[in-house]
C-alpha cells in the first residue's frame, strides 16, 4: 500500500514537473541506423504540436522514438583561471558579495553547498538558469569549479543563516585563518 502511494506521489510530481515547463529539450533519435549524415531533431518539452495532442504530454510515437535523453542545459563553464585583472581584492569581494544578493532576491535565500556547487549555482546552473558571476567582475573559476580570489586560492563560504553568508579570502599568503585573511557577510 505504502510503495502504491509513493508510486503515486511520484507519478503526480513528475506530471506537475513537465506541465511546469521545466524538463530540458529532449533529443530524438531515428530508431533504425540511418546514414550518418542525418541528424537528431530537437523536439520541444510539449508535444502539443503534434496532431491530436491536448494534454501536453508527448505521444506514443514521439516517446518510442526517443532514445537518449539530453542532460539539462548548463551554463558554459568559465575555462581555467583568467588573467588577474587589477581589481583589488576588495572590490572582488564586494562583486561577490553583490552576486550573493541577486541570487537571495532572486531565489529567497542565499545557494547553499560546497564551493563548486555554490559556485555552479551563480554561474547558471539554478531553477532559471540565471548567471549572476561575472568574469569581468574578478570572479574567477578555476579549473576544477572552484571560485577563487585574487590568488588563486578558493573562497571560503560560511552559511550564517538563510539569508546572510560569510565569505573568507585567504589573502596574500594563500592559507585560511590568518590575520591577512579578507572576508565579507
Amino acid at each position: 500500500m505504502t510503495i502504491l502511494v509513493v508510486g503515486l506521489a511520484l507519478a503526480l510530481g513528475i506530471y506537475l514537473w513537465w506541465q511546469a515547463g521545466i524538463v530540458p529539450r529532449v533529443k530524438t533519435l531515428p530508431l533504425t541506423n540511418g546514414p550518418a549524415s542525418e541528424t537528431p531533431r530537437q523536439t520541444s518539452n510539449r508535444a502539443a504540436n503534434e496532431p491530436g495532442q491536448t494534454s501536453g504530454l508527448p505521444s506514443a510515437q514521439s516517446v518510442a522514438q526517443t532514445r537518449a535523453v539530453a542532460p539539462r542545459p548548463v551554463a558554459p563553464a568559465t575555462p581555467t583561471l583568467p588573467e588577474l585583472t587589477n581589481i583589488p581584492p576588495a572590490t572582488v569581494l564586494e562583486n561577490l558579495r553583490h552576486a550573493f544578493r541577486q541570487y537571495a532576491a532572486r531565489f529567497g535565500g542565499n545557494p547553499v553547498g560546497t564551493n563548486p556547487e555554490i559556485t555552479s549555482l551563480l554561474n547558471g546552473r539554478n531553477p532559471r538558469q540565471v548567471q549572476f558571476l561575472n568574469p569581468e567582475d574578478g570572479l574567477r573559476v578555476n579549473e576544477t569549479g572552484e571560485l577563487v580570489d585574487n590568488w588563486g586560492t578558493p573562497f571560503f563560504f560560511h552559511q550564517l543563516s538563510a539569508k546572510e553568508m560569510e565569505v573568507h579570502s585567504a589573502g596574500p599568503d594563500r592559507i585560511l585563518w590568518t590575520a591577512d585573511d579578507l572576508v565579507v557577510k
